[in-house]
């Protein structure tokens, strides 16, 4: 099974990065190559359905597990049976955003594609939950 592991850094706490990977509604403002996200199953199948880029109804849907402690999110595609882990390390000025990716043998051709949007998407994720700090006050 192809897999891969990306991480980035963030000046954002946890809390506020957990925020924004914990809501299927936000996944739209990070996540490269998804163009809508619903936090509801289709068919009965799945936590959230995700809508690819350019495909309006190819509803994709997918199982959502984050762990209690706020700082791990499992997203696994019931379509592809891709598996994207998510997880949050306190740095003491941020954030270690960190990400584990499996793909089953039958999409291994997407592994470079998988790539290059999951590292796109962590950035994106590393520079919203920046953005959406609220400031100090003084």
């Amino acid at each position: 099974m192809p897999t891969f592991d990306d991480s980035t850094t963030t000046t954002a706490p946890v809390e506020e990065v957990w925020k924004l990977l914990y809501d299927p509604a936000r996944l739209v403002d990070w996540w490269d190559g998804i163009e809508r996200a619903e936090p509801h199953g289709t068919d009965g199948k799945g936590d959230m359905t995700v809508w690819p880029d350019g495909y309006p109804d190819f509803p994709m849907p997918q199982n959502l597990r984050a762990d209690a402690d706020g700082r791990s999110v499992t997203i696994s595609c019931l379509v592809s049976d891709l598996v994207f882990a998510w997880k949050l390390e306190p740095l003491d000025d941020g954030t270690r955003i960190s990400v584990h990716v499996e793909i089953p043998e039958e999409e291994a051709q997407r592994l470079e594609d998988q790539r290059a949007a999951v590292s796109a998407s962590l950035r994106s994720l590393a520079a919203l939950a920046t953005k959406d700090e609220l400031p100090a006050r003084g």
